[in-house]
Parts: structure tokens; C-alpha cells; sequence
């Protein structure tokens, strides 16, 4: 499943249509699977176009399928199993500017849940998930990336970066909210993500507190200047 930015948008834009849309909120609000039948008969539309618009939701990860037999019967002569729809288990965020508030809650948690079982402080145990986060970005990005792969990193994760003479501005926290009201935590913890990410891919940049307004307090510097 494609779970960029990209394929959040183009999953949430299926819902433009009404009929799709009537359909996503009928099967969600049912407490079990729905077959087409079903569908048909609650909402008054024609079986050929809730099977077209219950298999566009499908494809788009909004909704997953799973088979039973509705008769209860089971052996030869029981019938082909339903195709029944309900709710998939993806979660979509969307945010313009992009944010990554679910990265945050993750580091966080378990960092908590480190610091309670070592010597750590939270603060020392949120750093070192996010430095940690940081090197899996980089090492996912080298396996399957081409090109600038460190920019491709960034921009996937919302942090807009800006090529300068001198290095990399970021022109928008992924984490702005809690930034803003946490702001030594929050700041430290995309310190080390972004030095991990660094870390990872062996970038001639360093990683270095320098907020400035209207962008991520962290700022990427070429080694050479």
C-alpha cells in the first residue's frame, strides 16, 4: 500500500463522487461486512454501480473485502461465498502544510517507554529514537532510491527543503504545533532525526540548530563552507 502524500490525496479525492461517498459512510456505519446487495437495497442505486463504486473505494484502501457464505450452509450445494465490504484499517492524515503529528506521538511513546526500563531521561530517550528513525529514513531511501535521495527523504517527510549556497534550509516543521508549544523538545527531537538521516546516508551536510521564521529550526550545512 502507497502511503504517501500523494496516495493520501488520491484516496480522499474518490470521495468527491456523492454515490461513492453515500456508499464509503453506509458501509462504515454498519457494524458488519456489506455485500453489494445489501448496498443496493439500503441506498436505492442500481447493484452494477455500487459493485463499480464499492471496488473503486477497495482499490483506493478505504475499504477491504472479505467472503462468507450468508446461508449459513456449508458443504457442496452451499453456494460461492458473498463478497462483503467494510472498513479497511488504513489510517489517512492530510494537512497543508505536511505534518507528521503520528511520527511524533510514535517517537515519543516510545521513548517513554524506554526511559522507564533504563537509565535514560525522556529527553535522552527521545533523541535516540529519532536519531534512530532518522538512519531507517536513510537506509530505506538508499535500498530502493535514485538520485537526490537525501532531498527525496525530506520532501517525503514534509520538511520542504530549500537548497542554499552554504547547505539545505527546511521550510516547514513536520511537527509545527507541538514546536511550538514544546519548543527545546520538540527542536532537539528533529535535531537528531534529521543527524540520523544524515548519519545513514553519509551526507557531506551537517545537521544544526538554527531556527528562523517560518521554517524548521533545523538547518542542514555543507561541510566545506
Amino acid at each position: 500500500m502507497d502511503t504517501s502524500w500523494d496516495a493520501a490525496v488520491q484516496a480522499v479525492s474518490v470521495l468527491e463522487e456523492p454515490t461513492r461517498r453515500r456508499l464509503y459512510e453506509y458501509v462504515v456505519g454498519r457494524p458488519e461486512p456489506v455485500s453489494r446487495d445489501d448496498a443496493a437495497s439500503a441506498l436505492g442505486l442500481p447493484r452494477t454501480t455500487v459493485a463499480f463504486h464499492l471496488d473503486k473505494l477497495t482499490e483506493e484502501g478505504l475499504l477491504a473485502t472479505c467472503y462468507e457464505r450468508r446461508t449459513g450452509r456449508t458443504g457442496p450445494g452451499a453456494g460461492r461465498p458473498a463478497k462483503l465490504y467494510h472498513r479497511s484499517d488504513r489510517e489517512i492524515e492530510i494537512s497543508l502544510p505536511e505534518r507528521q503529528y503520528a511520527v511524533a506521538g510514535h517517537l515519543l511513546a516510545t521513548a517513554i517507554q524506554d526511559a522507564e526500563i533504563t537509565d535514560l531521561t525522556p529527553r535522552e530517550a527521545v533523541n535516540r529514537r529519532a536519531h534512530e528513525y532518522g538512519e531507517a529514513l536513510g537506509q530505506a531511501a538508499r535500498e530502493r532510491g535514485e538520485g537526490d535521495v537525501l532531498v527525496q527523504v525530506l520532501e517525503a517527510h514534509g520538511f520542504e527543503p530549500r537548497p542554499e549556497d552554504d547547505g539545505i534550509a527546511l521550510a516547514n516543521c513536520p511537527f509545527r504545533r507541538l514546536a511550538k508549544d514544546h519548543p527545546q523538545l520538540v527542536c532537539s527531537m528533529n535535531l537528531h532525526l534529521v543527524a540520523g538521516l544524515l548519519t545513514s546516508l553519509e551526507s557531506a551536510f551537517n545537521a544544526e540548530l538554527a531556527p528562523a521564521p517560518g521554517h524548521c529550526c533545523v538547518r542542514l550545512v555543507n561541510r566545506s563552507h
